[in-house]
């Protein structure tokens, strides 16, 4: 009776909350380490800096972890666990706007 009964859950459901496992940090960068990743690390480092918050980044590359995020183009930037931005490389002004909104 109960067979379809089931709610399905979505892929970032459930994978998150094994992502979570990773890391305290507020902040997560995905990418492999390409250019544009490491780009957007740097602008995010700078953004912060800028808003004088004193916040850990973390860089997440495996790409298993990456697919937790439902993430299918890097670089991408999580904040609380949310993904805030994806496949393209925010600039220092768009990330301040984006740290003061979620912070």
């Amino acid at each position: 009776m109960g067979l379809f009964s089931k709610k399905k859950k979505s892929c970032c459901e459930v994978n998150v909350e094994k992502a979570n496992e990773t890391t305290d940090a507020k902040i997560k960068v995905l990418g492999t380490g390409c250019k544009k990743c490491v780009e957007l690390e740097r602008n995010t480092e700078e953004a912060l800096k800028q808003l004088n918050i004193d916040e850990q980044i973390d860089h997440v590359t495996e790409v298993s972890q990456i697919a937790m995020y439902g993430v299918m183009s890097t670089p991408a930037l999580v904040i609380h666990e949310k993904v805030v931005s994806y496949g393209k490389v925010l600039t220092v002004d768009e990330l301040k706007d984006i740290l003061e909104e979620e912070l």
